[in-house]
């Protein structure tokens, strides 16, 4: 029987998605799961959004632009605009979602064994992406009990040789929901700048900051404008994840030229899921207001709630929508497992991220949980409840 390549071996299984099949067969057995394990959100679309699909008249849907529609770059010129992020329509290139974004950045950034340095942990795709390119990924570890905090230069001055092309940042963080400051995106800029790196900053969680500090966009940083590729995506702040829009930004004009080839392989990105990208843009602003505060209200549920329960612990995230929990038990995939297969209370269990696919080091995370307050604060406690009854059944529980 032939033999798949090396690169799909070595391709991780996503740590969101790997404990479906577990799901699928509870929801069988008429077991109720409180979805925790994925950054889905449950709040509305915009209903801009909702009627330019409904009322689209075209009478082909054809082929966009390779680069997205000029009218929907114009009109992201002026949302970006609002983050004091100035930018031309040139300087934004329309994606298939985030993910594209990312992958093109690295095909076009990066040769077969070049490295980038990534803080962890660190969304799962990112080393997914790396492999697709034939880049390899080092890594600078945070820890939960600094708050997640960007480590000290000199630890990533320990990585860098001549094969590094980069650093790579979420910014606010999946999974952490830290927050860099100031202080620490001057640092990473002074590494760039120091050894001409590439900065590719992932910045798709912007609208969710729960803190007096100041947003700190990649692209606020001086000197290093030709260095900046900026990910971004309509997913979370909409509730759009379905279709698939996304942008790579940079004002590299060699790099854009070199990203356009690949938009051109894959001909155009998604014809509809633009439409309604565009259209939500003109959602009011009350819109992004009750969607911030409504997570504001789940962050501190989820949060007081966690650290309720006896030997949980998780820092406050200061945004996006996640945030990392320390649990007393042996092994997060063993437990995170065991809640859909062989737990329930009332009918009911959680289904959680497991911390350690957001490491590169199998042995980091093992106790640790990635949780998502995407539902609603009545199903964010009953949940929380669940997961109290299950660290207490759980065999594999660990006091410390």
């Amino acid at each position: 029987m032939p033999q798949i390549s090396q690169r799909a071996v070595q391709m991780p299984a996503s740590p969101i998605r790997k404990l479906v099949p577990l799901a699928d067969e509870a929801k069988r057995r008429g077991v109720k799961i409180y979805h925790l394990n994925i950054g889905q959100p449950d709040l509305p679309t915009p209903q801009e959004g909702l009627d330019a699909l409904k009322n689209i008249d075209r009478k082909v849907l054809e082929y966009s632009p390779s680069d997205g529609y000029l009218s929907l770059r114009e009109k992201l010129v002026g949302y970006y605009d609002q983050y004091q992020i100035k930018l031309t329509p040139n300087d934004i290139i329309i994606t298939t979602g985030g993910s594209e974004a990312v992958l093109f950045a690295f095909m076009s950034c990066l040769n077969p064994g070049d490295e980038i340095i990534v803080p962890e942990p660190a969304y799962a795709n990112y080393m997914a992406f790396a492999i697709s390119a034939g880049a390899v990924i080092r890594t600078v570890s945070t820890s939960i009990e600094e708050g997640f905090a960007l480590p000290k230069v000199e630890q990533f001055e320990a990585l860098i040789n001549e094969r590094t092309r980069g650093i790579l940042i979420c910014n606010p963080n999946n999974p952490t929901g830290y927050l860099y400051t100031r202080k620490e995106m001057n640092r990473i800029r002074d590494i760039v700048k120091k050894y001409d790196l590439f900065l590719f900053s992932d910045e798709v969680y912007r609208e969710f900051i729960y803190t007096g500090s100041p947003y700190i966009s990649a692209c606020h940083l001086e000197g290093i404008e030709q260095n900046v590729v900026l990910i971004d995506s309509v997913s979370k702040r909409y509730s759009e994840c379905g279709i698939r829009i996304g942008a790579l930004i940079t004002k590299n004009r060699h790099l854009r030229d070199a990203v356009m080839k690949f938009c051109q392989a894959r001909l155009s990105p998604p014809l509809i899921g633009q439409v309604v990208a565009e259209a939500s843009l003109d959602a009011p602003r009350d819109y992004m207001i009750r969607t911030y505060e409504e997570y504001i209200e789940r962050r501190n549920c989820l949060i007081d709630g966690l650290n309720k329960i006896p030997g949980v612990y998780s820092p406050i995230p200061m945004g996006a929508f996640y945030t990392v929990a320390r649990l007393p038990i042996d092994d997060s995939d063993k437990f995170c497992a065991w809640c859909l297969s062989e737990f329930e209370y009332e009918g009911e269990t959680v289904m959680m991220a497991p911390a350690s696919g957001f490491y590169t080091d199998p042995n980091k995370g093992r106790d640790e949980v990635r949780i998502a307050y995407v539902l609603k604060k009545a199903d964010l406690q009953r949940a929380l409840f669940i997961l109290g009854k299950a660290l207490e059944a759980y065999p594999g529980r660990v006091d410390k």
